[in-house]
């Protein structure tokens, strides 16, 4: 039993002996590895007491570092290429990168409806995409509702033609005047066009096929006609929008809304043909899109080349400035998708992990809104290797001191087998005392646990004295 005592006893004198046998390279402040000196002492700086640093020793396990905090010499800086920048307070130009689909401008949108029950005589050649010019013919329809309101109109002006022959003109027209005009906007909510309206009052002819002509210059967005069809009031026929004027709605996350001001300018490109225009942010607020979660932000575009059609995806991209604060490259980041981390060097060689919170983000920028100071210097070249170093050496400590509870468990079971043991007729005192707790020291116990350790093998050797 005394054997293996004394074989650990001489392998840890060894071990010192090894050390101080080591030449001493220099002394070093443990908070600030930057600080040496020959000769031991008291640094200057925090009152601790320099410590050796011993010849083939790694001077980063007689630092006190936080947790998380590596120390890396300057060749190894040079090596894995580390480069520091000093935080800054600036500002810039922020850009904002979306899509946006192309809509017609709803008040240059017109509908050419169906005002009463009838048939559709013949449809001209305009399909959906035509271009169509002002009062030009689109089809050709019949109703008898048009024939009595016909009727009504050219009466109307047969009576205002009589009545200008009388004395008293300008009192006896006045009524009829009104009617003439009531009776012709009965024509107009039918659906007879201007052209024919002038036609039928100038050869008082009650023509039998009505034409319904084009209310402006525009593209045919849509056409529900055709011939041989039967309508009904309200039923639509033709819808026609103006696009020299066109909207664009682009999906803005809602932290962005408050960055674009009702007539700033937008960019628009569209990328199959390679060409670009500026639109105008609207006086209408955005809104909110419940399937996207995305607010629906409306654009004004002048199109007068007709470049861009409804349905139409485009590119855009929005400038405005960012608020001015603590402004740090993104390569700076590390981003863990939990947390954002900055490599901060405290001090000469020593890299300290620090969580910050990450704002908004232009150019190759973002501003941080904690975690940050202005003069600090930070990692923006190599942090990936420090912070690789950084948890290589939190898994060595953390594996460091998961081992204690082992050791000790071991101890426990050393008690146990130690007072199993065959039975001595002689209480242990002196040195055989002494070398049993020196090996439940060794084994992870406590000074307290030894002495118990002893005190259970005197009691049971004296039990069978």
């Amino acid at each position: 039993m005394a054997a293996f005592p004394v074989g650990r006893q001489s392998g840890g004198s060894s071990r010192n002996a090894g050390t101080a046998s080591k030449r001493i390279l220099y002394y070093v402040d443990p908070m600030h590895p930057a600080y040496r000196s020959d000769k031991p002492g008291i640094a200057s700086d925090c009152g601790m007491a320099l410590v050796p640093v011993y010849e083939g020793e790694d001077p980063a396990l007689r630092l006190q570092l936080q947790p998380g905090a590596v120390y890396i010499d300057l060749e190894k800086e040079r090596l894995i290429g580390v480069r520091v920048q000093t935080v800054e307070k600036k500002s810039g130009t922020r850009w904002i990168r979306t899509s946006g689909r192309v809509e017609a401008n709803e008040t240059r949108l017109h509908r050419v409806m169906a005002g009463a029950e009838g048939w559709v005589e013949s449809v001209e050649n305009n399909t959906e995409g035509t271009l169509v010019k002002k009062d030009e013919v689109l089809a050709t329809v019949y109703s008898r509702d048009f024939r009595n309101a016909e009727q009504a109109y050219l009466g109307s002006i047969a009576s205002v033609d009589r009545l200008r022959g009388s004395h008293d003109q300008e009192e006896a027209t006045r009524p009829s005047d009104a009617n003439m005009r009531i009776n012709e906007e009965q024509l107009r909510a039918l659906g007879m066009g201007e052209p024919q309206i002038r036609e039928l009052a100038k050869s008082h002819q009650i023509t039998r096929d009505v034409t319904l002509n084009s209310p402006i210059d525009g593209v045919v967005l849509s056409r529900s006609v055709s011939a041989g069809q039967r309508f009904e009031p309200g039923d639509e026929f033709y819808r026609i929008a103006d696009l020299t004027s066109v909207w664009i709605t682009a999906d803005i996350f809602s932290n962005d809304a408050q960055l674009f001001r009702p007539g700033a300018r937008v960019q628009v490109t569209v990328r199959e043909r390679a060409k670009t225009v500026y639109a105008t942010v609207s006086q209408d607020p955005p809104v909110f899109d419940p399937t996207s979660r995305t607010l629906k932000l409306r654009l004004e575009a002048q199109n007068p080349d007709l470049l861009l059609r409804p349905d139409m995806f485009v590119d855009l991209e929005f400038s405005t400035p960012a608020p001015p604060g603590v402004s740090i490259p993104q390569e700076a980041i590390l981003d863990s998708g939990m947390q954002k981390v900055v490599y901060v060097e405290t001090s000469e060689g020593v890299f300290e992990p620090r969580r910050v919170t990450v704002g908004t983000a232009y150019g190759d920028s973002s501003t941080v809104t904690s975690g940050l100071r202005f003069g600090e210097r930070i990692v923006i070249a190599g942090n990936f290797l420090i912070d690789s170093e950084s948890r290589l050496h939190s898994s060595q400590r953390a594996s460091s001191s998961s081992q204690n509870p082992a050791r000790s468990a071991a101890a426990r079971v050393e008690v146990g087998n130690l007072s199993r043991r065959a039975p001595i007729r002689r209480r242990a005192t002196g040195p055989a005392k002494q070398r049993v707790e020196r090996k439940a020291a060794r084994l992870g116990g406590t000074e307290s646990r030894a002495r118990t350790h002893a005190q259970v093998l005197g009691a049971h050797r004296g039990a069978h004295a």
